[in-house]
């Protein structure tokens, strides 16, 4: 299966760490967050990873190479200096990748999640592992109903870990779009399955979850 990591974000909440790097370069627990996903991958059998890149793109791009020394396949997705956001950055990429579904992991999370569990199939158009809610999001966004995702509470937080088929993207609705809103739409079809990870899992989304995280090395 091929994965695609999200690293194009120009990382707002995280300046001024992100004033010279990209986001996905912020060093936790001794190395870039984007080194400890692929690791991760690459221990669950993902090895053909495709990086979307933006802001400071060049930098990533520097800095993994063509990913050997991970034991994978990197290739890049260019979006140029400004980015598609998270739904038309996985549609530029779609060319490069081959699987069907795939795998796409937000490039600004941290967890132990072990992707050997994900299904090789899914019986929708997605499927999104979801985790406890964390204090800074207290309202979760998609509730579980056995294995289907819906919108009625107890919600629980979107891990940005997701299996799609191509077919969800079919339609986009422009060139730049987010992926919230369809996955919205998709779920109030039916089409969305779910999983509860009750484990290790970080949106280090602010310079002061990134302090935390790192003094809990």
């Amino acid at each position: 299966m091929n994965a695609m990591i999200l690293g194009a974000g120009r990382g707002e909440r995280m300046r001024p760490l992100t004033d010279q790097v990209p986001k996905p370069l912020v060093a936790v627990r001794g190395k870039p967050l984007i080194e400890h996903l692929i690791e991760a991958l690459v221990r669950g059998g993902t090895t053909d990873i495709v990086i979307n890149i933006a802001y400071r793109g060049d930098q990533i791009r520097q800095r993994l190479g063509c990913g050997r020394r991970f034991g994978a396949r990197l290739r890049y997705s260019d979006e140029g200096a400004v980015g598609l956001e998270t739904g038309g950055g996985i549609v530029r990429a779609m060319p490069l990748l081959d699987s069907d579904p795939f795998l796409v992991v937000n490039g600004d999370i941290y967890t132990d999640y072990p992707f050997t569990v994900l299904p090789a199939a899914i019986a929708g158009l997605a499927h999104l592992v979801l985790v406890d809610n964390p204090p800074e999001h207290p309202d979760g966004d998609f509730g579980l109903r056995g294995s289907h995702v819906v919108h009625e509470a107890p919600r629980l937080t979107f891990a940005g870990i997701g299996l799609y088929r191509k077919s969800l993207f079919a339609h986009p609705p422009g060139e730049r779009f987010a992926l919230g809103p369809l996955l919205r739409e998709t779920i109030d079809k039916g089409l969305v399955t779910g999983e509860h990870y009750r484990g290790d899992w970080t949106d280090v989304g602010t310079p002061q979850r990134l302090a935390a995280l790192n003094a809990g090395a």
